[in-house]
């Protein structure tokens, strides 16, 4: 049996909240206001990205909202300038999700992330595969060409343990209530819906990129561990 997440996954379940609706595509607005199109974090959160500003997307492979906006994460990801860098991070707003979370992380210690991501969500929203436990997600694995031992191995390390941790206290500390959310240099969240749509969102991610990078702020550091 996983080591189980204890109280601090229970402090932020958000079950009822953990996808976010998918929103209508309006034209975008003239200029983005903070409160309504995204949302300061305050404090600013600390970011893994070295000097570049970070772009997280907070999600999880079981949010069809999730797989919907994958195409749009790509877009995003190729559009960013040199100064910056794009990265996930798996939220978990109830123990369904919990596997998918290890999942990730065992695949990104592993090395096969990159050659995976795409195919999970096709295999559970486009294909709907009955992928619900780590053990289930071991064999969707494997037929990717991941030795199943190792992967259940990732998936319980210690790595992942602290990974799942950091991830909740950082959804938590972000004031993230639902999947896709997008992150900017730890300071601004960005939904769908504050954007009016998720084409509207990469036009909004790459002004508030801009914004950080002409500001000359850097990055808050992430914590060094002990």
């Amino acid at each position: 049996m996983f080591k189980r997440l204890g109280l601090l996954l229970t402090g932020v379940m958000l079950a009822s909240v953990a996808c976010a609706d998918d929103v209508a595509a309006p034209a975008a607005p003239a200029a983005w206001e903070a409160g309504k199109s995204y949302f300061v974090i305050d404090p600013p959160q600390p970011t893994s990205s070295g000097d570049k500003i970070e772009v997280l997307e907070v999600f999880s492979y079981a949010c069809p909202h999730c797989a919907h906006f994958q195409p749009y994460a790509e877009q995003i990801k190729q559009a960013l300038p040199a100064y910056a860098s794009f990265s996930y991070m798996p939220a978990i707003f109830n123990a369904q999700w919990e596997p998918y979370a290890r999942a990730f992380y065992a695949a990104q210690s592993l090395g096969v992330l990159e050659s995976t991501h795409q195919a999970l969500f096709d295999a559970l929203h486009r294909d709907h595969m009955p992928l619900r436990t780590i053990e289930d997600l071991a064999s969707f694995y494997a037929q990717h060409g991941t030795d199943r031992a190792k992967f259940l191995s990732a998936a319980s390390s210690f790595e992942t343990e602290s990974k799942l941790s950091h991830a909740i206290q950082t959804v938590k500390n972000d004031g993230i209530d639902g999947t896709p959310s997008i992150v900017v240099a730890g300071k601004y969240r960005v939904t769908g819906q504050s954007a009016g749509g998720y084409p509207q969102m990469i036009e909004l991610i790459n002004f508030l990129v801009k914004k950080e990078h002409d500001a000359g702020a850097k990055p808050a550091k992430a914590a060094k561990k002990k």
